[in-house]
């Protein structure tokens, strides 16, 4: 009881908002540092295997973030619709709009997945694995493909958690579930006792359970603990009104998510000109992103909710001040990032690898593409700010701009003028030439949303 009356002291209308964001994001950063550090476990364990196993799993990471991308999009939707009608107050919208986007996301996800499924050779093909390399993904993505329906659960149900103001409860059952999963991978993986060693395929085993640990958990915190959703079947008509409002912003939201995951597939396959050992590396760099990146990612899921309830108080003042001071923040915090990753570059290229030329590719990408981390988070927040300001298509413009106007073009470029070095260089240029666009475009729509109040009062 002391805990939840914790949580909804915070006051997302009128709270100090630097107090209030940090209050938001700290918890979230917790949830985050555990999953993503269990998730990172992931690919220690699977690099113990060798070369090729680390290799077929990077392959799997585009797939993979497709998928979970979409539901993270719906999730943007989800809270952005939610944290609107709590900002005016109508609670009974907000509880059928979160009963909706479970229902939404089962829906879509089990598509997705089934296509994904019996498209698994066709796909990884076209990424660049070779044949050889083919039994290795099945063993993983068949399980991952069949069980990620599980994943729209903990994912969605924690985008209803922080629209409600409530951040503590996501970053526990993202640690929890992270855990479990950190704990079962070597078990499965290399067998212990009656357990059999499964090598990659036990990696997907022990992912599949953690999903299925998050969805009961968050569950019944939903339904039970907080009656946040409806616990009979909700009417074909207030669905539908329910999920239109939702798509209106998640489907470009999900648009604009698995963007990322595309342009990613794009960087690997120029990466695989390189050799699987650049593939490796490439793979193990991009969970390094993730884990240094975590607090622009806790930010993104902390200041829409933030600005969806203040849009619909009409407080845009307030969206302002919440948006520069997440800016100011990730800027600074992200050079005390880099400092620290490049001082760890030696070490964390042994311990993620055994062969020296993955080694130093891991290397060379800590050295280089860290240094735009703090402008990929200016990116990344405009974007979150945009759909919670109920204007996706913004959004999406700015992520296809993004990718495959700035990103994937000047790192390809990079690549064909010096190498893997010039790849690197390319996609650092990328995120600060877009980081001044989104920035420029951002002040303009608060300047006009400005104006336009001053015309209504």
């Amino acid at each position: 009881m002391i805990k939840t009356k914790t949580i909804h002291q915070i006051n997302l209308l009128k709270d100090p908002v630097g107090p209030t964001l940090k209050t938001m994001t700290v918890p979230m950063i917790y949830g985050l540092i555990l999953l993503m550090t269990f998730n990172l476990v992931d690919t220690f364990f699977v690099g113990l295997l060798g070369t090729e196993p680390l290799a077929a799993i990077s392959f799997t990471f585009p797939i993979t973030f497709t998928v979970i991308s979409l539901t993270i999009g719906l999730g943007i939707g989800t809270s952005a619709v939610i944290a609107k009608a709590l900002g005016k107050g109508d609670k009974a919208t907000a509880k059928n709009l979160a009963t909706s986007a479970l229902y939404l996301s089962a829906i879509i996800v089990g598509m997705l997945a089934v296509v994904g499924y019996l498209l698994i050779d066709e796909t990884f093909l076209l990424l660049g694995a070779s044949e050889a390399l083919l039994p290795l993904i099945h063993q993983y993505m068949d399980l991952w493909f069949l069980g990620c329906i599980c994943l729209i659960g903990p994912m969605i149900g924690n985008a209803i958690l922080r629209a409600d103001g409530d951040t503590k409860t996501p970053s526990i059952i993202m640690g929890s579930a992270g855990l479990i999963n950190a704990v079962l991978d070597p078990i499965f993986i290399f067998g212990f006792g009656p357990v059999p060693a499964m090598g990659i395929e036990g990696a997907a085993i022990a992912t599949l359970i953690s999903w299925l640990f998050g969805l009961g958990y968050v569950l019944y915190i939903l339904a039970i603990k907080r009656d946040l959703i409806h616990r009979h079947l909700m009417a074909i008509k207030d669905f539908i009104y329910s999920a239109r409002d939702i798509l209106h912003i998640g489907l470009p939201a999900a648009g604009a998510n698995m963007l990322t995951p595309a342009a990613s597939a794009v960087l690997t396959a120029i990466v695989a000109n390189y050799g699987a050992s650049a593939v490796a590396a490439f793979g193990v760099g991009s969970r390094i992103e993730s884990i240094a990146c975590l607090v622009v990612l806790a930010l993104s899921m902390t200041l829409p909710p933030f600005i969806s309830q203040n849009l619909g108080a009409g407080n845009m003042k307030r969206v302002e001040d919440g948006y520069k001071t997440s800016i100011k923040f990730v800027l600074g915090f992200q050079v005390l990032v880099y400092v620290v990753l490049v001082l760890a570059a030696p070490f964390i290229a042994d311990v993620f690898s055994k062969e020296q030329a993955v080694a130093d590719i891991i290397k060379l990408f800590i050295w280089i593409l860290p240094l735009g981390y703090g402008f990929q988070g200016v990116i990344i927040l405009t974007n979150s700010s945009f759909n919670a300001l109920h204007k996706p298509m913004v959004a999406l413009v700015l992520s296809i701009i993004r990718l495959f106007i700035c990103y994937v073009p000047l790192a390809y470029m990079g690549s064909l003028w010096f190498g893997i070095e010039g790849f690197f260089i390319g996609a650092l240029l990328g995120n600060v030439v877009m980081a001044a666009i989104s920035y420029g475009l951002f002040n303009k729509q608060c300047e006009k949303d400005r104006v336009t109040a001053e015309v209504i009062t």
